[in-house]
């Protein structure tokens, strides 16, 4: 093996060896925190303290409970507006540039007339009156 080789598997290594010495900085910075955490926070456990807590409601009865699809649909709805919303903002931005006009404008517009059958879909089943 030429000594231009082993130079260049020398190298490769080493980049390998920044990246593992900043996982393991990580790591350890890590380590540190939740054993300062452990070590400097008050312990005082009380019955109270150790009961179970969600949205705060004290939990009383079985822990099922069926919920309505409703709330998963608007849940749907708006992940769907959401990211509606985030490939609007990047269109603005490329919109004004040179070259991107009347193309990017039809383009949205389909794609925001493909968000308001699905808007609209929604409104005529229903889903959009809350009881």
């Amino acid at each position: 093996m030429s000594a231009l080789a082993m130079a260049g598997n020398a190298s490769y290594y080493a980049t390998y060896t920044t990246v593992l010495l900043v996982v393991l900085a990580g790591v350890a910075f890590a380590a540190v925190a939740f054993g300062a955490n452990r070590l400097l926070r008050p312990h005082r456990p009380t019955r109270e303290k150790l009961l179970t807590y969600e949205s705060g409601v004290d939990p009383v009865g079985e822990g099922w409970a069926q919920t309505h699809v409703r709330y998963y649909v608007y849940a749907y709805l708006y992940v769907v507006f959401a990211v509606d919303a985030i490939f609007l903002f990047p269109w603005a931005t490329v919109f004004a540039a040179p070259g991107f006009g009347w193309a990017t404008l039809v383009e949205m517009f389909v794609f925001i007339g493909f968000i308001a059958v699905g808007l609209l879909y929604a409104w005529r089943k229903g889903v959009l009156t809350w009881t």
